[in-house]
This record gives structure tokens, C-alpha cells and sequence, in this order.
């Protein structure tokens, strides 16, 4: 979240003869917006949902999180990536994959998900508009109707949650058409598989689609500006993506800016050239354009309620989501880094929580974070250079899956498992994975990190053999091995004498 402006002064409660349509409006339907109705409802409010699409979800069902982890899933299925370490290189379920054979599975999650929001909001009797929202006011919103007519209505609340998302940006200097030169909302629609495609920004969304193209065996071209991929991740995981890049026949070209993007006509058809700075040419079937995104702000004249967006669109709160204006809060997307559906979601309950005095606890600073590139990455809390820079005495731990039984089973011998833990009180600080089931093998460390557990923990604990989290165990051990120390050993347990046992 952002902390750029003063930390605003919690609102009053206002005066019972203060007559508002709502207790609460939401100001778009993805996970922020959702949660921080449902939260609002349980408390016993009056709450509506504005949403200017003909659907619920936001980017996050219908173009964003669910689509793109869908078609990922099915592109694993169905080329058989995850068996290639077992069955060889030619290994597919189907061969001469379709798009059509990808977007199949992901429409049919999409609807599903979708029937899962709209039943939520309904029964939690949530009064869901379908509408643009402006503000004319503080507590003012005008509610222009998206289904075809003219009319609109003017509504009040006494909190209100800016909660509408982002879009992707756009170069202006970029003949975009939506099949041969598209971004990331565009791959719902594509009606055929290219051969060759560049993708312009090595991002999260960037990387993941590299990734997802290049499992189909399409040669893919990854372009970024930066020295090096998701700059945030810790850098030995990162380089292991790279590398895992390169063995699936990807080029990367790091430390390139794009210069000129142009459709050109050549022996092989209608195709795409991407001239870099450096007067390197790259020729391809499709280029994807993913260089950030940006607030979707711009209709919202936050002017009028005496708020600002910054160059990208965003919002900026203060550690309880409140905006400069205090009764208004923004959640999600719309105010920046992690952006991610499941932060969103929990920002959405504490700024319902907040407005309506609602005590909670959280811990930002330990929320996971889920790259859903081939191989999957996680990682939660703090990395190599993070506490190199601030002076914090650490040492490292690692399992490589290839080490573990799990690993062998499933054919990935490339995953790697990271602790980081403190040199003198052994407390864990962060854990960093690459390779399969990331994201779910995340929150053991998770879990151990917020009560303040020590990198021991694992050195004391049985896990099922075999599963991949044994990888901690292997890693605890490789800790401690490096540090010439004996585990720890756990408090001794008197004999529970009451029931005639000892444990």
C-alpha cells in the first residue's frame, strides 16, 4: 500500500438524523469489492455493489486471476509438461493442442465462479447494481445505467470503497488489434495457436504467459528493460526461472527497451516486428504487450470527492485503507503493489472492519505472494537482498525436489525449497520456492512464521512421507549443517500421570 499521503483522521460516527441510501457502497464487484461487502452485511449493514460490467468478479474471474490460472492448468494437462521428466520430451495427453481445447476448461471455471459471487452477494442480501459510478460529492455517487437506457440516479453513504480494479496499460505509439498485437485480456479471444510470439515485459503477467506459450512449445521471445526478472522475487529463484525458461527453448533478451512495434507482411504472412533499441529485430507470429497496469480510475471524478489518482491511476491509503478523505477507503488492485486476488480480498474485510469499529489483527507483511509462471514460484516474507541491505545476520537453507521421494514421483527434479532464517536466534524470516505445488507448500512456512518459529521446527516435526513439504525438513537440515550446530532440541514433556500414559 501506498503511505505518500498524511494518515487521515478517522471519521467521526455520523449523527443518526443523517439520512444515506447505504451504511456502505462498494465501487466494484472483484475479490476487494466482494469481501468488503460481505463483511459489511454480516455486521448488519445496508450495502450495494456497483459494478459498470453486465458481470460480477471484476479482472479477476473474467479476465485476470481465473481465466489465466485456468488456461495454465490445462495447458499443463494437456501437454503432459508435468510427465515430460518421466515419459520424455515428445510426452503430451493431446497432440496438435487448440486453443480452442484451453479456453473449453477455462469458460466452464469462469461461469462457475461466477455463479459462486453472484450467490454469495444474494444471499447475504447484497444489493448488486449494474451501473457506472461518478462522484459528485464526498458522500455522493451518481449511478449511470450500463444496460442500454439513459437514466441515472443519485445515491449516498456513509462509507464508501473504492474497489474498481485495474486495466491494462497501453503505448499509444502501438497499433494494438487485438490478435496479431494484443495484451493479456486479448488471449480469451484468440481463435488460433501462433508458432513464434514476443512478450514486451518481463512482469508477473509477462512471465507467466511466456511460460504458459512456451509449455506449448511455441517459441517465445521475452523482453524487458530490467536486468533481470521479477526484480521483488529473491534473486536464486528468479535465476532458476531463467534458466528453466531457457531449457523450454525460450530466448530472453534482458536489459532491451522496445523502440518500434510494426505489422509487416513476409513470405510466411501477416506477422509482427518488434525493433529494440539496440537494433536487434525480432519477427513473430503475435505480440503480447504486458508492461504494467493501471488504475481504472479515470471515470471516477475523484475530484469531486476531494480525492487524486497518481501518473498510474492509483489510489494512495494509509495503513487502515482509508483515503484522504476518511469515511472513503480503496482496496485491491486500484492501490498498487502486491496486487494480488487474495490480498485484495483480505484489504476488503479490514477497511469494512475499520469503517464500522470492528477490532482486527493482520499481518501484511507476511501474505504470501503466488507467481503462477512454469515453474510456479511463492514466496512470503523477506528475501536475500532485502536483509542484506538491512544489516539482518541470516543464513540459508535448501531442498532441491530431486532430493526428496515426492519429487521423483511427479517427475520435477528442478523445484528448489529456500529457508532463511536469523544466524543467532535461528527465527525463520522468509521461505522462497520454485517448482510444483509453490503455492500450497507456502504456507507451512507461513504458518511457522507468524507465531515467530525458529528454522528448529522443521528439525522436530514429522511430515508424511512422501510429499514435497519433507523439502523443509531436508532444508532445516542444510541450515543448521551450515551453521556447525546441533538442532535444538524441543521442551521435555512430563508424564501425563492423570490418565496413565506417558507422552
Amino acid at each position: 500500500m501506498s503511505n505518500s499521503i498524511p494518515m487521515p483522521t478517522p471519521v467521526q460516527d455520523t449523527p443518526p438524523s443523517q439520512d444515506f441510501t447505504y451504511d456502505l457502497l462498494v465501487i466494484g464487484s472483484g475479490p476487494g469489492g466482494q469481501r468488503a461487502a460481505i463483511q459489511a452485511s454480516k455486521l448488519g449493514k445496508k450495502v450495494a455493489v456497483v459494478e459498470k460490467k453486465a458481470v460480477v468478479g471484476g479482472v479477476c474471474i473474467n479476465t485476470g486471476t481465473i481465466p489465466s490460472k485456468t488456461f495454465r492448468e490445462a495447458i499443463m494437462h494437456l501437454s503432459g509438461y508435468n510427465e515430460r521428466g518421466l515419459y520424455g520430451a515428445s510426452y503430451a495427453v493431446k497432440q496438435d493442442i487448440t486453443v480452442q481445447d484451453l479456453l473449453l476448461r477455462t469458460s466452464s471455471v469462469m461461469s462457475h465462479e461466477l455463479d459462486v459471487v453472484r450467490s454469495q452477494l444474494h444471499r447475504n442480501r447484497i444489493e448488486t447494481i449494474n451501473a457506472e459510478a461518478t462522484f459528485i460529492g464526498p458522500n455522493t455517487v451518481r449511478l449511470r445505467d450500463t444496460r442500454g437506457s439513459d437514466s441515472w440516479r443519485d445515491v449516498t453513504a456513509r462509507f464508501i470503497v473504492v474497489a474498481v480494479g485495474t486495466r491494462a496499460a497501453r503505448d499509444k505509439n502501438i497499433p494494438f488489434d487485438g490478435k496479431r498485437i494484443i495484451i493479456s485480456d486479448d488471449i480469451l479471444d484468440l481463435t488460433e495457436m501462433p508458432r513464434t510470439v514476443t512478450v514486451i515485459g518481463g512482469g508477473v503477467i509477462g512471465c507467466e504467459y511466456a511460460s504458459m506459450f512456451a509449455a506449448l512449445g511455441v517459441r517465445v521471445t521475452l523482453v524487458d528493460k530490467r536486468p533481470r526478472l521479477l526484480e521483488f522475487v529473491d534473486h536464486e529463484i528468479t535465476d532458476v526461472l531463467a534458466y528453466q525458461m531457457r531449457q523450454n527453448r525460450m530466448t530472453l533478451r534482458l536489459g532491451e527497451a522496445v523502440s518500434r512495434v510494426e505489422k509487416v507482411r513476409d513470405s510466411l504472412g501477416d506477422r509482427v516486428r518488434v525493433v529494440l533499441a539496440s537494433g536487434k529485430e525480432i519477427l513473430s507470429d503475435m505480440v503480447l504487450y504486458s508492461v504494467g497496469r493501471v488504475g481504472a480510475t479515470n471515470s471516477l471524478n475523484l475530484e469531486a470527492a476531494g480525492l487524486s489518482a497518481d501518473d498510474r491511476g492509483r489510489i494512495a491509503v494509509n495503513a487502515h485503507y482509508q483515503t484522504a478523505v476518511g469515511h472513503i477507503y480503496a482496496v485491491g488492485d486500484v492501490i498498487g503493489f502486491p496486487s494480488l486476488a487474495s490480498v485484495s480480498m483480505e484489504q476488503g474485510r479490514l477497511a469494512s472492519c475499520h469503517a464500522f469499529g470492528v477490532p482486527t489483527q493482520s499481518v501484511p507483511e507476511l501474505f504470501p505472494y503466488g507467481i503462477y509462471t512454469i515453474p510456479e514460484i511463492s514466496t512470503v516474507g523477506k528475501n536475500e537482498e532485502e536483509l542484506t541491505q538491512a544489516g539482518v545476520p541470516y543464513e540459508i537453507g535448501k531442498a532441491q525436489y530431486r532430493e526428496i521421494a515426492r519429487g521423483q514421483i511427479i517427475g520435477d527434479e528442478q523445484g528448489t525449497l529456500k529457508l532463511i532464517f536469523h544466524l543467532e536466534t535461528r527465527e525463520l524470516l522468509g521461505v522462497h520456492i520454485i517448482g510444483t505445488g509453490a503455492s500450497e507448500l507456502i504456507h507451512i512456512g507461513q504458518a511457522v512464521m507468524a507465531f515467530g518459529g525458529t528454522v528448529d521446527y522443521f528439525v522436530n516435526t514429522v511430515f508424511n512421507y512422501p510429499t514435497l513439504a519433507e523439502c523443509y525438513k531436508t532444508a532445516a537440515f542444510d541450515g543448521i549443517n551450515r551453521l556447525g550446530a546441533a538442532p535444538a532440541l524441543e521442551p521435555k514433556l512430563e508424564p501425563a500421570h492423570d490418565v496413565g500414559i506417558v507422552v
